[in-house]
């Protein structure tokens, strides 16, 4: 029971965690550094293309993230032999969806960049990157549906190890394909795409060979063709609203970079490069609200629902104090980061210009994301998705447009939309969760049969709220 309960604390779950985000990070990182070897343009275009992969990202995302809260919910009910096909199924769904996304990003490379109002001179150079990184979308999938399933056993370890390796492979492939070193041929771009592509097969690989034994029956390749009505319900009556969630992001975010493109290839560049430096100051803060969603969707599953309403509270408040550091960084050595990137003065004074309003939104994102969090691990996942719909586009999208382009204000108009946006949704979920409103419609405990006919423990009943 101690082991258990250690495997399931905050910090336990939360340094690897760290660990794999912030090497995820370095691969975006170290694309965007080594792609500004090549030009600013191609940096522009990595970034748009990116916005677009995360578009297409959610349809298994939606599978995936469900999942997730549900295995830790099922783990911590005893329920062993739902959480193993609960993760089944999100592994092959997700990678059929994953398949079919990657024939038509390959098919439409040049439709979807035009589609964002890209400039016609980039578009050359979109057409190979959107149509090599996208042709391994079935990889992309597989990846991170793998990673959150054994993430959300309790095994934090596993997916970082991998990561540490598909970043060794990643660089060293980056560097000999942008130089030509190591008798490679020098391809620039599309050496960055191809790399991508062959560190992401080999960390699906790994992962998979790490999949089959994260339960406690390992699974078998017949298995992968199993299939639970009910189960697959559950998944997708937590995972449809995070879906919408994540497309209203994603989404807003996407019409965000089409305001930015209509201002040029410069503006494009420089939120680019100011995208990975929030990344890095918001990384700490996000790997604790991922960890607190796993801690909490466990204890809510095993009944404890007092526990989970507290480390809700706790998750946040260690996320806001590690961002509100980093925030303090990120002003301190923003300009020399910057430098790194681009020597184009004006991309660079471009993003200087934004600096403090980055760092003032870092909190109000923590606060959204840990309140957001927690309320995901009990499965409130529809308040989330009504609030994002409304803010991300009336406040994030809708105000962009207004400060960005019709006021002028450009990049420094959007961000203080963004801003606006991610104090508004934290505010809201944070009143969300102290009044506990779905956590006290789970309080009456009662016996809950296994969705494959087997009792495996006792669950709360939980209802919409």
């Amino acid at each position: 029971m101690k082991a258990e309960k250690n495997k399931y604390s905050l910090w336990f779950l939360a340094w690897p965690i760290f660990v794999e985000l912030l090497l995820q990070l370095l691969l975006g990182a170290v694309d965007t550094l080594m792609v500004s070897r090549v030009s600013d343009d191609a940096v522009a275009v990595v970034g748009l293309a990116n916005q677009i992969f995360q578009a297409v990202m959610i349809l298994f995302m939606t599978v995936a993230s469900g999942a997730g809260i549900l295995i830790a919910q099922k783990i911590g009910a005893k329920q062993q032999e739902s959480a193993r096909t609960v993760g089944i199924m999100a592994v092959t769904i997700s990678g059929l969806i994953g398949a079919i996304l990657s024939v038509i990003l390959y098919v439409e490379a040049v439709p979807l960049a035009r589609l964002f109002q890209l400039e016609e001179r980039l578009i050359p150079l979109a057409h190979t990157y959107i149509s090599i990184v996208g042709s391994g979308m079935v990889l992309t999938a597989l990846t991170a549906t793998l990673s959150t399933a054994i993430r959300n056993t309790g095994n934090t370890k596993g997916p970082m190890i991998i990561a540490i390796g598909m970043n060794v492979i990643h660089v060293m492939l980056n560097y000999a394909w942008i130089n030509g070193a190591f008798g490679f041929p020098q391809l620039g771009l599309t050496g960055v795409a191809i790399s991508t592509l062959l560190s992401r097969l080999l960390a699906t690989c790994l992962l998979l060979y790490m999949f089959v034994s994260v339960f406690e029956r390992r699974i078998r390749w017949r298995d992968l063709g199993v299939f639970n009505r009910k189960l697959f319900s559950e998944i997708i009556r937590i995972g449809w609203p995070l879906g919408v969630n994540m497309s209203s992001w994603v989404l807003s975010q996407l019409a965000i970079y089409s305001f930015l493109a209509t201002m040029g290839a410069a503006a494009l560049a420089a939120r680019t490069y100011m995208n990975t430096l929030e990344s890095i100051c918001f990384m700490l803060g996000y790997s604790i609200a991922l960890s607190a969603q796993i801690q909490i969707a466990h204890l809510f599953g095993s009944g404890q629902t007092q526990a989970a309403y507290k480390a809700g509270y706790r998750g946040t408040w260690i996320g806001l104090g590690l961002v509100m550091c980093n925030s303090i960084l990120l002003l301190i050595i923003g300009k020399s980061f910057l430098g790194f990137f681009s020597s184009d003065k004006a991309i660079i004074e471009l993003a200087l210009s934004c600096l403090v309003l980055t760092a003032v939104l870092q909190p109000g994102r923590m606060v959204n994301m840990g309140f957001g969090n927690a309320l995901n691990a009990i499965g409130d996942t529809r308040f989330n998705m009504v609030i994002s719909l409304f803010s991300m586009w009336g406040v994030a999208a809708g105000l962009s447009y207004v400060l960005g382009l019709h006021y002028g204000l450009g990049l420094t108009g959007i961000y203080i939309a963004m801003m606006c946006d991610e104090y508004l949704r934290g505010i809201l979920v944070a009143i969300r969760w102290r009044r506990k409103k779905y956590l006290r419609s789970a309080e009456g405990r009662t016996n809950s049969i296994d969705p494959l006919g087997a009792t495996e423990g006792k669950v709360r009943n939980v209802h919409s709220a």
